[in-house]
């Protein structure tokens, strides 16, 4: 196992969010714990194209850590790690074997092969990883607006900011076009900066998100805070 990156030392938490069976493409499957995916399984059809998983959590605040690691050595068109908006494409179909993250303004990618993506324009970022077991990290600070991502434990820099400025919560993202392709969910940790943060944090996750905020008992400047920093109410995909 690589070694727990130096800046998750100050303060960060565990957590345990998965991926999310509502929230990915037919061609993904994923296990009983839903920590791991499969891609292009039925061994009929192979790959009809990109197919891609969202986890269960989206980030609108804090530092989020999270690790990604490839069963297999990674292979064909595109495998890629990244995060996205609830409106990031999760499926293409019809033989269209595309860089599935960083497709659109709705998501950042990274793919093996060692190139960013985002808006559909790509730049090279690190050399492509092709070994059995890499384990790819994703640090997302909101505080700072920036998204760098791990190697085995080591930083490969900065890949994209402005991500503070997005306005909405950001969701975990894996895609493949490669069959059997096997990732699997690893540590999963995040950062609150201040107390007051930690708070809205913990009220936050207290409530049920479909509430309106004006029917919940709190005073004006707190809902305020809430919908201002957590996105709390928003984007509620059950009452739009």
């Amino acid at each position: 196992m690589p070694a727990i990156p130096v800046s998750l030392y100050g303060g960060h938490t565990w957590e345990n969010w998965e991926w999310d069976v509502n929230s990915k493409s037919p061609a993904a499957q994923l296990s009983p714990c839903r920590q791991a995916v499969y891609f292009h399984t039925n061994v009929l059809l192979e790959s009809e194209g990109a197919a891609g998983v969202r986890g269960t959590k989206g980030f609108a605040h804090g530092e989020h850590y999270w690790e990604i690691e490839f069963s297999e050595p990674p292979y064909g068109t595109s495998v890629m790690v990244g995060l996205g908006t609830k409106k990031a494409l999760l499926h293409t179909g019809d033989f269209q074997f595309i860089n599935l993250l960083g497709m659109d303004g709705e998501s950042w990618g990274l793919s093996y092969k060692g190139s960013l993506w985002h808006g559909g324009k790509s730049r090279k970022y690190t050399e492509p990883f092709y070994d059995k077991m890499t384990i790819i990290g994703v640090l997302l600070n909101l505080h700072a607006g920036t998204l760098r991502f791990y190697k085995n434990g080591i930083s490969l820099g900065l890949a994209f900011s402005g991500l503070d400025k997005v306005g909405v919560p950001l969701y975990p993202l894996v895609s493949s076009t490669a069959p059997e392709t096997e990732v699997l969910l690893g540590l999963r940790t995040s950062r609150l900066a201040s107390l007051r943060e930690r708070c809205l944090h913990t009220i936050a996750s207290s409530l049920d998100p479909c509430t309106p905020l004006n029917a919940i008992p709190l005073p004006t400047t707190l809902r305020d805070q809430l919908k201002t920093n957590f996105m709390y109410n928003q984007h509620c995909c059950e009452c739009s």
